[in-house]
């Protein structure tokens, strides 16, 4: 009783000091982050001052939009498409997704839900309850992850709370982020070059995906109200 007690409080002040962390670095760094990479001109010139370093700092700091959900993402692919390329860009926003859904993954093992709903309401997670489904886990969960426009930050910390293997997540997590990163830094590197048919196509297509995804969602999450309804 006395250890269970004990592990509970060092839980309990673990948590505490990862949601103070997350505030400092949400007011600290996370805004002026996105502001700096929306700077594209300054971006350009710190990755050619930086060189493979640039790399690995970029990275971080898609690692850290990961873990702390509040950070916007989409700023950081435009960034790295336009200054990148596409290619390059993607990549690098895929090895820092795969890093961030890692310790997202282990931090909710570790603190449960408490940990979600310290970003997310109760409705929203209550809302992916269908993928504690065995059945459909792994098919739901790549669906949701494939198609833009389907709520990935709350899917990448609800992921924690079902039976899915830790490897099996971030294959899905990282495989599935693929159409709509390479969306974002494809059609950033058609801006700064200035092919302006291209970026329009590919906007169109990312809107209809994301019409698309937004549909998937509504129709899986409207089934699990109906099933409560009945």
């Amino acid at each position: 009783m006395q250890t269970d007690k004990r592990k509970k409080i060092l839980a309990l002040a673990l948590l505490a000091l990862f949601i103070a962390v997350s505030a400092v670095i949400v007011v600290r760094v996370g805004r002026p982050m996105t502001q700096w990479v929306e700077d594209i001109d300054s971006f350009r010139a710190w990755v050619d001052a930086h060189g493979w370093r640039s790399r690995v700092i970029f990275m971080a700091m898609v690692c850290l939009q990961v873990v702390v959900a509040v950070i916007p993402g989409e700023p950081l692919e435009m960034a790295a498409g336009y200054v990148f390329g596409a290619v390059e860009g993607t990549l690098l926003c895929l090895g820092g997704i795969a890093a961030g859904s890692l310790i997202v993954f282990g931090l909710v093992r570790a603190f449960g839900r408490r940990l979600v709903e310290l970003f997310f309401s109760k409705e929203k997670i209550d809302s992916l309850k269908i993928l504690r489904n065995p059945k459909r886990l792994y098919t739901v969960t790549a669906v949701l992850m494939i198609l833009p426009g389907t709520p990935k930050d709350l899917l990448t910390y609800c992921a924690g709370l079902t039976k899915i293997p830790l490897g099996a997540w971030l294959l899905i997590s990282t495989l599935g982020r693929i159409p709509s990163v390479v969306t974002s830094t494809l059609c950033a590197q058609a801006l700064g070059s200035g092919d302006y048919l291209t970026a329009a196509i590919v906007f169109g297509v990312t809107a209809l995906l994301c019409g698309a995804g937004l549909f998937v969602y509504g129709k899986i999450t409207g089934k699990r109200h109906e099933g409560e309804a009945k």
